[in-house]
């Protein structure tokens, strides 16, 4: 059994008693160990840096259509290629990870993403789901047709069609009413 003390928390009285850095602390309190607040504080101010932390990577990982080159270049690393294409728009291929990711930019904008592995193996159905579900908030409806997988969004913004792009199995992702881009260009 731990004995009682000063604290609220016997077990962090016991703590503050065993650490010598925390044990001058204790010392120099004019009422009681006074440890306790010091911790909760802490804690809340590490809680909170954590929260904020996480609320931050969160954005970063939304990266999607319709985001700006600065946004894109932040969440999908470095650049492996670029190249301006005939029709005045921007294609980037960027390598993170496992991924590579191929962006293409018109007005310096994410009109079409492309997400394939590095090693050029298929995408699992959850890796699918989690591309889809990053580029538009709402549900994605399959719209297969014979020997493709098609999706589009559910508000008619945005559809999917994964299908080799540049010899890999990719899941490429656009804008609908897009001029710029077509599905079936880089195959």
């Amino acid at each position: 059994m731990i004995p009682a003390s000063c604290c609220d928390d016997a077990r962090l009285c016991l703590v503050c008693k065993r650490n010598k850095h925390f044990k001058s602390q204790v010392q120099t309190q004019q009422s009681g160990c006074g440890f306790l607040p010091n911790v909760r504080m802490e804690r809340m101010k590490q809680s909170i840096a954590l929260v904020l932390g996480c609320c931050a990577i969160a954005s970063l990982a939304s990266a999607n259509l319709g985001d700006n080159s600065e946004r894109i270049e932040d969440k999908y690393g470095t650049i492996v290629q670029r190249r301006l294409r005939d029709d005045g728009t921007v294609s980037v291929v960027y390598a993170k990870g496992r991924y590579l990711y191929m962006v293409t930019f018109a007005n310096s904008r994410s009109i079409s993403e492309s997400y394939s592995h590095v090693k050029g193996t298929d995408l699992s159905e959850k890796e699918i789901t989690k591309f889809l579900k990053a580029n538009v908030a709402g549900t994605w409806v399959p719209t297969n047709s014979v020997g493709e997988r098609r999706f589009r969004s559910s508000g008619g913004a945005a559809e999917a069609i994964y299908a080799p792009v540049n010899g890999r199995p990719a899941l490429t992702v656009r804008e609908v009413h897009s001029e710029h881009h077509n599905l079936n260009s880089d195959r």
